[in-house]
């Protein structure tokens, strides 16, 4: 056990420290080897302290006998050996759900949540460059289990009872068999669990759209129950295949199975909520400590870092701008947690914290969870007024605590997440940034965007994923954020579509402007934005009230980015794929039949193939322009992908040592993630 620190305030004490080695002992550079530091960290916090004033319902969190609030979280440290080998900087990852994903999004490597090996290292970037990677838990409904990082913290109790609340559960089936689920909706999640196993006193209801009449499911068809057994294994075994019907609060039972496709809700009186927001508290803490105290007990004393970047994707993207906004991002002291941060893929959103969210539910999309309140003024950096409230805000509040911020989003955030609201009013209208933000629209991307390509696959949809490769902006823009920090140099202006120059606009502009692609399906509308009333609770940090109220006519415009003739995104960061397209890769993708026909499918993006040879365009009636025409063969293919890569670079949003790669990938018409078959493949 070591005594992180003794503020009266804020204690952290690191437990069950282990130490080891990464990568098998590999040198990333002269005597440049990394090991692993894992620990459990205990923090200790006074709840009526004034710095802790910004955490949700800590007041209400059970104490010790010492009157204090206590949670353990867990921490992981990647470091240099040889302290005086590693940079100066820590890059630390809001994990998503509990995921480590630094080395799969940096490094190109294996996904992993226990990384060791050299596969797991990748190219080695990161420690190349000498990072320290820092990862503290922070969102308390994430299970164990498949190596996630978790942390616990206390329950809420009110007069020594745990609080009760009617709350809204959603669930989406994507196939057939489906007969049990968690209340959570995933298995690696916690549940609130049902103050009743009485049917009757709960609401299950279905409905075929969001605004879809809803189809009440009758009580004694269902059950709060979960299914144990069924697995069919050992074969002659009479018992293998057994099931049992198991009583359960934290599950709903339908032995007929969900309809995939279908939007199920559930409401029901849930009861057991915790002090999730001991979260943003952990990080805050632990990380505090790591960067400022010299004690021995400190993993980092021998040289304290002298910067910190935070780095997030999607929900932890969100998680990022929300901790920055409500003041987390004061180490106490008037110090910066972060200098930096690069939130990625959150859209307009934030995180939702309240005495009973389901933190793993992904942020409103068109069709499924559409009422999650993660969209909620305000959305940009920079200060506007809500024309609805008639409130002003911004996300950055704080000039002597704020970080500096690189925001990067793709296509899918304008279509699916209210992206537009990052750099506009809740009108539409241009917003000047503060000169402490730069965002880049990754454009013509997809939210999700694996780092080890491979051939597209469908899923629900009607065309083919987005395959447009972006892993290679991750490495540029970390370094473009550290130079201006530790250096000063400021990177190159945003690149984002406006509404000054056309290049952002509104959804029927946009249909009017996208080509007539043979077969193809356009989306009936970006993911719109009304004003949602979830009641004053939401406000204080209280459960939602059910049913929130939809605004018929008061909305946040939504505006999507313009496309060029083959449908590619005009303005923004273009990747070298999409400045040598083989085909139009587009932020939307459409539901097929049986799955929400025609909505907008989660985060997906498409990918509609150019046609081949001049013959194929002439029998298909395609306007875009063949393969063939435009490149003339896979080797001038090639050539043109090079030179996109090699264009930028000269702006440092791309690295040098990335053009080998994406000019590999390029080989043969890009036949690793593509799919056409060109004459003489």
């Amino acid at each position: 056990m070591q005594k992180l620190n003794s503020d009266p305030d804020a204690q952290v004490v690191l437990h069950d420290v282990r130490v080891g080695s990464f990568a098998e002992g590999h040198a990333f550079g002269p005597g440049r080897l990394y090991e692993i530091v894992n620990a459990s960290a205990q923090v200790t916090v006074d709840p009526v302290a004034p710095r802790h004033h910004c955490v949700l319902d800590l007041a209400n969190a059970q104490r010790d006998e010492d009157g204090k609030v206590r949670c353990r979280t867990d921490v992981m440290i990647l470091r240099p050996e040889d302290h005086s080998k590693g940079n100066g900087c820590v890059l630390f990852e809001f994990v998503n759900r509990g995921n480590k994903r630094f080395l799969q999004f940096f490094n190109d490597g294996f996904p992993t949540n226990e990384p060791v090996s050299s596969a797991h290292a990748g190219n080695g970037f990161l420690m190349e460059q000498g990072f320290t990677i820092v990862i503290v838990a922070w969102q308390a409904d994430v299970l164990p289990g498949n190596g996630r990082i978790c942390i616990d913290v206390p329950p809420i109790v009110i007069d020594e009872l745990s609080p009760q609340q009617t709350i809204r559960c959603e669930f989406i089936a994507d196939m057939k068999g489906v007969t049990c689920l968690p209340l959570s909706g995933k298995p690696g999640t916690r549940s609130y669990p049902a103050v009743s196993l009485d049917t009757r006193a709960a609401l299950l209801r279905r409905r075929r759209y969001p605004s879809s009449e809803p189809e009440r499911i009758a009580p004694d068809t269902w059950q709060f129950a979960r299914v144990e057994g069924g697995t069919g294994l050992g074969a002659g075994d009479v018992s293998a295949g057994e099931q049992a019907i198991v009583a359960s609060r934290s599950h709903v039972y339908l032995p007929g199975g969900f309809e995939p496709g279908w939007i199920y809700e559930l409401v029901y009186t849930a009861t057991a909520p915790i002090a999730l927001d001991m979260g943003f508290l952990a990080v805050r803490e632990v990380m505090s400590f790591l960067r400022y105290d010299t004690g021995a007990g400190n993993p980092l004393a021998a040289r304290l870092p002298k910067h910190a970047i935070a780095w997030g994707r999607s929900q932890s993207g969100r998680a990022i701008r929300d901790f920055v906004y409500r003041g987390f991002n004061d180490a106490g002291d008037g110090r910066r947690v972060f200098d930096g941060v690069l939130p990625h893929v959150s859209g307009a959103g934030k995180t939702l914290f309240h005495r009973f969210a389901n933190m793993v539910i992904p942020a409103s999309r068109q069709y499924e969870d559409w009422l999650n309140p993660a969209d909620r003024f305000p959305f940009s950096y920079a200060s506007s007024v809500d024309h609805i409230t008639g409130v002003q805000d911004a996300i950055l509040t704080r000039p002597a605590t704020d970080p500096l911020v690189i925001h990067t989003q793709t296509g899918s955030e304008y279509w699916y997440r209210r992206g537009s609201l990052v750099h506009t009013d809740t009108r539409g209208n241009d917003l000047v940034q503060p000169d402490t933000v730069r965002i880049y629209f990754w454009s013509s991307s997809q939210h999700w965007s694996d780092p080890r390509p491979a051939k597209p696959g469908r899923g629900p949809c009607e065309n083919f994923q987005n395959i447009v490769s972006t892993v290679a902006f991750f490495r540029a823009t970390l370094l473009l954020m550290q130079r201006w920090i530790t250096d000063g140099i400021a990177p190159p202006p945003s690149r984002i579509p406006k509404r000054a120059d056309a290049t952002l606009v509104p959804f029927d502009a946009w249909r009017a402007a996208f080509p007539a692609i043979p077969g193809v399906k356009l989306p009936y509308s970006p993911n719109v934005l009304p004003y949602v009333d979830y009641g004053p609770e939401l406000a204080l940090g209280g459960p939602i009230a059910e049913p929130p109220i939809v605004s018929d006519t008061q909305i946040y415009a939504v505006l999507v980015p313009a496309t060029d003739i083959d449908g590619n995104d005009v303005a923004g960061l273009r990747a070298p794929m999409v400045e040598a397209p083989l085909g139009t890769y587009t932020g939307w993708n459409i539901r097929l039949r049986g799955h929400g026909h025609g909505a907008l499918h989660d985060f997906s993006g498409s990918y509609l193939p150019f046609p081949e040879t001049v013959e194929e365009a002439g029998i298909t009636g395609d306007p875009r322009a063949p393969i063939t025409a435009r490149y003339g063969s896979a080797q001038g293919y090639a050539e043109a992908i090079r030179g996109a890569a090699l264009a930028l670079i000269q702006d440092g949003l791309l690295l040098s040592a990335d053009v080998e790669r994406i000019t590999a990938q390029a080989a043969g018409y890009g036949e690793v993630n593509h799919v056409h078959q060109m004459p003489g493949q």
